[in-house]
């Protein structure tokens, strides 16, 4: 029942006054965050590195209004790749973006999306890394999408994100389990609609496994993001299934969130990606994250408590 109305408190201005001022808001934050400035990012980075982690960087931020935060975005997550590549650390962390902070949403915006992109992805080769674009609500899919086609003609090892509760991801998950393509699979952390969506808890995750199915089965790389230890029993399975070697597939789990899972799976031999979010534009992220686990909101409101 709260899952709704977090999402919408995502979104409002007023709820991220009020929380940005709890006292107790820094330290549980810290808790799924990895911190403000880019020496945190590298930071966390080395740290799970030595874990025998990767990592997926996130320079948090999106639903920019202005032409100039886009060009703000570009130029942190350039100073992002420069800092991998300084300390050579591109071939353990790559980097996921959100495309509407790049100018999407922008009139004209699929195309400044793609031109403030760009850079991105040049540097990122450069850094031996490779870039993965975050998919957002169901109306940014189709650009998205096609942002992915155009730089995959020249950088073919950049991803894209797949939301299972979406209707037509099992068309698009056919689409992109090619040979040379990567996939980050996911539930869906938005607010969507009926006409769009599966609204079912039981219905997203039938969902997840058909997914998982078809690109488990494909030449593609899937990326299985996913906490619900049903889905990683699953995916093993599968993967046995279609003859998957572990390094062939990856899991991928949020910084702070079942770490000694993430600890458990690489002890097994499995590759296993933290996505490490970084950065002062923390409130949306933060608030789907108490929207997508109950355990989240209860830590968050007991921090409350405790300190109150």
């Amino acid at each position: 029942m709260l899952g709704p109305v977090l999402l919408a408190a995502s979104r409002s201005d007023r709820m991220r006054k009020i929380v940005a001022a709890a006292p107790v808001t820094k330290p549980v934050v810290e808790r799924f965050v990895a911190g403000e400035q880019l020496a945190d990012a590298v930071g966390a980075v080395r740290e799970l590195d030595a874990r025998g982690m990767e990592v997926t960087l996130d320079f948090l931020g999106e639903d920019i209004t202005d032409p100039a935060e886009a060009l703000r975005t570009r130029d942190n997550y350039l100073r992002l790749a420069e800092a991998l590549a300084g300390e050579q650390l591109g071939p353990r962390a790559e980097l996921s973006v959100k495309l509407s902070a790049f100018g999407q949403a922008l009139p004209g915006g699929h195309d400044l999306a793609l031109a403030n992109i760009l850079p991105v992805v040049e540097a990122a080769a450069e850094a031996n890394t490779t870039v993965t674009l975050d998919m957002e609500d169901h109306t940014t899919v189709d650009s998205t999408l096609a942002i992915l086609a155009d730089l995959r003609a020249r950088f073919p090892q950049t991803g894209a994100v797949l939301q299972s509760y979406l209707f037509r991801t099992e068309d698009d998950c056919r689409a992109l389990a090619a040979a040379g393509s990567r996939v980050r699979l996911v539930k869906g952390a938005y607010k969507e609609p009926a006409t769009v969506a599966f609204q079912d808890k039981r219905e997203v995750d039938r969902a997840y496994v058909r997914c998982l199915k078809i690109l488990l089965a494909g030449e593609g790389y899937p990326m299985i993001g996913s906490h619900d230890p049903r889905m990683i029993a699953i995916t093993r399975d599968l993967a046995r299934r279609f003859g998957r070697k572990s390094d062939e597939y990856e899991f991928q789990m949020l910084y702070g969130i079942r770490e000694s899972e993430q600890e458990r799976l690489v002890a097994e031999g499995h590759r296993m990606r933290v996505y490490v979010p970084y950065g002062t534009d923390w409130y949306g992220y933060f608030m789907r994250r108490l929207a997508e686990r109950p355990a989240n909101l209860v830590f968050f409101l007991r921090s409350l408590a405790s300190r109150g």
